[in-house]
């Protein structure tokens, strides 16, 4: 099956949820086509001619839940999200008018209900924490719809501009630091695609439902550089490359060359467990990405 067919089989059961309801409708537009589908936005005269109009109702929607909790009519862009994932779940951009109000994350599974909420309690942590380098969402709303869970997040100015260095040093050590007494913590997710440097030379981090405490000091910045690999190499070439490059990615950290190479092992095994537990491996099976990187070390202990 392609990835159009795959996007728009998960569109057409994301819309049944999203908009059940009756009455007048509302026509929207694939975007930027139908044969590459990534947004379904409000139809507007300047859309392609090409392709289906998709009519969907405004009673009863999110888009009218939304309306009520801002207070506003409001309109919402649906992200058409890719291959399955363990956590893919609708994401949604709310507008009044010309402005942007919020992204929306509805979790609609047992899975990204848990990270919908753990990313709303987190956020709200965060909120009352001073830091320096970190800028995170604001929760706008978080609340149950037709029993799924809804969290609107403030829109962050993100600009696609590489990450400095010491800025992602920076950002890892600050993170790490909001475990407090339960030790480091750690984003679970910071990916290039996650992150921004704002115009005032503080980091953008979006995305913060993998948060965990207790975890090993520099989990983030290996999994920085794991994601960065994964995008010109195999999974196991760059878990490899991940093990090799360990003491270089840490030592800004201040570990040591053992304390570096454990972690990128510890890390590796935590993202196999973790794709485990959501039932889904975008990397292969273990045994053919990870298995043959830890066969090779010595104790872990």
């Amino acid at each position: 099956m392609t990835d159009t067919a795959i996007r728009l089989g998960y569109l057409g059961d994301t819309l049944r949820l999203l908009y059940p309801g009756q009455g007048d409708l509302r026509a929207h537009t694939l975007l930027p086509h139908a044969r590459l589908p990534r947004r379904l936005a409000p139809r507007r005269w300047w859309h392609p001619a090409v392709g289906p109009r998709i009519m969907l109702p405004v009673e009863g929607s999110i888009s009218a839940h939304l309306g009520e909790i801002f207070g506003a009519p409001v309109e919402t862009v649906l992200h058409v999200r890719p291959a399955r994932r363990g956590n893919r779940k609708p994401i949604l951009e709310a507008h009044s008018g010309d402005a942007r109000l919020a992204f929306v994350k509805v979790g609609d599974t047992d899975l990204t209900r848990e990270l919908v909420d753990n990313e709303a309690a987190v956020l709200r942590k965060l909120a009352d924490q001073p830091l320096k380098t970190v800028v995170t969402p604001t929760v706008l709303h978080h609340g149950r719809w037709r029993g799924l869970s809804v969290l609107a997040l403030s829109p962050l100015p993100a600009r696609r501009r590489r990450v400095p260095a010491p800025m992602l040093v920076q950002a890892v050590k600050e993170i790490a630091a909001t475990g407090g007494a339960d030790g480091a913590a750690w984003h679970g997710d910071l990916s290039p695609w996650n992150i921004s440097p704002s115009a005032d030379g503080r980091l953008l981090v979006w995305d913060w439902e993998r948060y965990e405490v207790g975890v090993p000091y520099g989990f983030d910045a290996v999994h920085h550089f794991f994601q960065r690999a994964l995008r010109r190499m195999d999974p196991q070439t760059a878990a490899r490359a991940c093990l090799a490059q360990a003491v270089r990615t840490l030592a800004p950290l201040g570990l040591s060359s053992a304390q570096a190479r454990r972690t990128a092992l510890h890390y590796l095994i935590a993202l196999a467990d973790r794709h485990a537990a959501d039932g889904h491996e975008p990397l292969g099976p273990p045994g053919l990405w990870l298995n043959p990187v830890v066969d090779h070390e010595e104790s872990l202990t």
